[in-house]
């Protein structure tokens, strides 16, 4: 049988070592055919040096494409612009500090989409390692498979190293937005979770490394305000259907106002208090009658 192309993507920023990593993790892949695209947002240090030192003697059957962008500091922008170079029927993700087993490609494709046609996107359970040590994810019991939306709203709940989706529907959805230094994916996946269906392998084919200091979430130490400014557009946009938006006005305004009241406690009072005045405005749209009408 006949097997479509698979795109795998990797941003990368001054990573020199995790990024030479998960190319291997890539090229270590049982699936075929396969072609790896890396998009370097402007690194200031050997990253790019590493990579194509490295690959310079690889001899695999996988064809390797190197953007050399900008800086921008988005992830999602330099996802974006690897998608478009992406010649494959599907695009795989994978952040540049995590890995993939190696039969993730092949399992996920034969199990999900093979078998089901139909399917647009899927994810897989992940491994999360922090600092070496393995985190157990034993009391996260959100649904991971279906309409997943109102699971998906309350935080990110797909892992962008564990999607295998198709490249027309990408670029259908204009994927990750270009100007979100954090939680472009949680934007990203409320916008297609809204609409479609998500299929979930429940099994680790993914690595999750976290804890190191390079990470935007270790930078800011907290990301929800960016999870808020990603929701408050789409709400502002009425993105939702009607109930769809009642439910992410309502989830809007519960996380705005424990955004707000940890403010006060931060004594933060001007911020705190614009947060909770916004808790107060969009519970007022959450159960308005006719406020989408």
């Amino acid at each position: 049988m006949d097997y479509p192309l698979i795109s795998a993507v990797i941003p990368v920023y001054n990573r020199p070592d995790q990024c030479l990593e998960a190319v291997k993790s890539v090229l270590a892949q049982t699936y075929r055919p396969l072609e790896l695209i890396i998009g370097d947002d402007g690194s200031e240090d050997h990253t790019l040096d590493v990579i194509r030192s490295f690959l310079s003697d690889y001899e695999g059957d996988i064809s390797v494409k190197i953007l050399e962008l900008d800086h921008s500091g988005f992830p999602g922008a330099v996802r974006n612009s690897c998608v478009e170079r992406a010649e494959g029927e599907f695009t795989a993700f994978l952040d540049s500090d995590d890995l993939w087993r190696p039969g993730k490609l092949l399992h996920q494709y034969e199990t999900v989409h093979k078998d089901h046609p139909d399917c647009l996107i899927s994810h897989t359970r992940e491994e999360w390692n922090r600092r070496g040590k393995i985190i157990s994810q034993a009391g996260m019991d959100h649904k991971r498979e279906g309409f997943i939306f109102t699971d998906a709203l309350k935080k990110c709940i797909i892992g962008p190293s564990t999607v295998m989706m198709r490249r027309d529907l990408y670029r259908e959805t204009h994927g990750f937005r270009r100007d979100m230094e954090i939680a472009e994916d949680y934007e990203y996946w409320l916008r297609l979770t809204a609409v479609y269906e998500i299929s979930f392998l429940d099994e680790p084919m993914t690595i999750k490394r976290a804890g190191h200091g390079d990470q935007l979430s270790e930078k800011y130490g907290q990301i929800e305000i960016f999870r808020i400014r990603g929701l408050k557009d789409l709400v502002d946009q009425t993105f939702f259907t009607v109930d769809l938006q009642k439910l992410a006005a309502r989830e809007l305004s519960r996380k705005c106002s424990v955004y707000g009241r940890g403010c006060m406690k931060r004594d933060k009072e001007e911020e705190g208090q614009e947060y909770l005045d916004m808790a107060g405005y969009y519970e007022i749209i959450a159960t308005s009658p006719s406020s989408l009408s």
